[in-house]
């Protein structure tokens, strides 16, 4: 679902999240292309080609990048923040077999989801959530 920071419409939190790379890096051509993308798949693809792109910097900002866009998008579509408090206090997690970046590296079935210390991933996405859990329940 689309939403607005700043009186900029971003599809989806891929488009978000690449547009916001694109900005850390001052490349603003690419920002724009990545939020004229017609997919996230798209943004995706236009987040790779940031000029000027620091792995070390990136790193160092993602999270943050991805917690206030999940804050923005889960604040802003009351059914998107209803199903996330009604997760209550579960571990979230990006059930993703070949993201160990944002996801877990397995999928859902395995029985090693459940564990954090089985996880062959950092699970950044599920960690985000969970902090946007926090950050709307503290808000009521």
């Amino acid at each position: 679902l689309p939403f607005i920071v700043d009186k900029v419409k971003f599809n989806t939190a891929e488009h978000w999240m690449m547009a916001q790379k694109a900005l850390l890096f001052n490349d603003k051509e690419i920002f724009d292309k990545i939020i004229a993308a017609k997919s996230p798949a798209e943004a995706k693809k236009l987040g790779r080609q940031v000029r000027n792109f620091d792995d070390k910097i990136w790193n160092e900002k993602r999270f943050d990048i991805v917690l206030k866009g999940s804050v923005h998008k889960f604040t802003q579509h009351n059914d998107l923040k209803e199903f996330l408090l009604n997760t209550k206090d579960r571990v979230l997690v990006e059930a993703s077999p070949v993201d160990r970046i944002w996801g877990i590296g397995l999928p859902a079935e395995s029985d090693r989801a459940e564990n954090p210390k089985r996880w062959n991933g950092l699970n950044l996405l599920g960690f985000a959530l969970m902090e946007v859990r926090d950050i709307i329940r503290n808000e009521k």
